[in-house]
């Protein structure tokens, strides 16, 4: 059995990366020519949500299946079942955004996922105040503060851009705004995207026996395997009916009217996309591991990196080029309050992950030494 060595440094970094394949999953579906979103979602959701999940979990899970065999069957139906939930949640994100804008939807529902996906999870353990009461317990709970709040900065910065740019385009019709029904969908939204990480908690038994057969530092990728293919089974449900509904499903096929050169352009980029979205939940299972005794944070740290990397493609795509000096200044606060956030995150990690082996130390001592 391989025992990864716990380091929040290099684990916050590792959740750096997802938040990067995180940031970037939907740029190449601005690529995708003649396709319906529809047809577009349920190819990237395939790849996603089952392809890839489960080529990693061969490739890196030594005896998979028997990983999966001898985990406990209540551990995998919870799992699974959450994992279904959370696919409805992508589905009301996509539908809040036509009342309130991107900004304030992807603002509020990842904020309302880091808070829940971190809290419930230690709630549901009883282990809620036991975590914070820990040496560096306190620092990490004000950088999950100061991460929120560094959240929110951007949310507000996310709906100044909206306001500037429907200024200078005219194009404030583009939205149907609808506060009320807007609001609680994303609220619904934001929920949901919290039940995956607690779908990832309630699998933490099945990473064990994954563990227990060598994994080591691969041993989440077992348990994502249930979560994702919960979350699939709901797309592809929805996305076939609609696509029937629609007669959109065609346009997966070769003979559609298209050129074949643009089929497989849209396919390859849909599959990317699919696969960058998976990708960031790989680097989120080997930095979940190496975040030591404070492995619960993991969650917050990775939806904040995913606010902040989202807000840094958008400058270097150039979506801020044109808004006024006041919203860009919001934006570079609230991207400096994030990234202070990652820094006592990380600071409380590693205090808390060096008094944890100096009391492992000290009892070793004293097994040696007086007993």
């Amino acid at each position: 059995m391989i025992v990864p060595n716990p380091n929040p440094i290099l684990g916050t970094s590792l959740h750096a990366i997802g938040g990067i394949s995180a940031s970037t999953c939907y740029v190449p579906f601005q690529k995708v020519k003649q396709w319906s979103w529809e047809t577009y979602w349920l190819v990237q959701a395939f790849f996603a949500w089952l392809i890839m999940p489960v080529i990693i979990g061969v490739l890196t899970v030594p005896e998979l299946v028997t990983v999966l065999k001898e985990s406990p069957s209540n551990v995998k139906w919870g799992a699974f079942l959450l994992g279904a939930a959370y696919g409805f949640g992508g589905m009301s994100f996509g539908y809040a955004i036509r009342y309130i804008g991107y900004s304030l939807t992807y603002t509020i529902a990842i904020g309302l996922s880091a808070v829940l996906g971190t809290i419930v999870p230690l709630m549901l353990n009883g282990t809620l105040i036991e975590h914070f009461q820990r040496p560096g317990g306190m620092i990490l709970l004000g950088g999950m503060v100061v991460a929120i709040l560094g959240v929110a900065g951007c949310g507000w910065a996310g709906y100044k851009k909206e306001n500037d740019l429907n200024r200078l385009e005219g194009s404030a019709g583009k939205i149907q705004f609808n506060m009320s029904r807007g609001l609680m969908l994303t609220i619904i939204a934001g929920l949901l995207s919290a039940v995956f990480g607690i779908s990832l908690e309630i699998g933490q038994p099945i990473s064990d026996v994954a563990a227990s057969y060598g994994a080591g530092h691969y041993e989440g990728n077992a348990k994502i395997i249930l979560s994702t293919t919960g979350c699939m089974v709901t797309n592809f449900i929805w996305f076939v009916v609609l696509g029937i509904k629609k007669g959109t499903l065609r346009e997966l096929r070769f003979k559609n009217g298209l050129p074949t050169g643009r089929t497989l352009s849209n396919y390859f980029l849909a599959i990317l996309s699919g696969c960058l979205w998976f990708m960031q939940f790989f680097f989120y299972g080997i930095a979940h591991v190496r975040m030591g005794v404070f492995q619960f944070a993991s969650w917050v740290i990775h939806m904040s990196m995913l606010i902040f990397f989202s807000y840094v493609v958008g400058l270097i795509l150039r979506e801020w080029k044109q808004v006024s000096r006041k919203t860009y200044a919001v934006l570079i606060v609230a991207l400096i309050i994030l990234i202070s956030s990652f820094i006592i995150m990380t600071w409380g990690s590693v205090k808390g992950e060096n008094s944890a082996n100096e009391t492992v130390a000290a009892a070793i001592f004293v097994l040696k030494n007086y007993i």
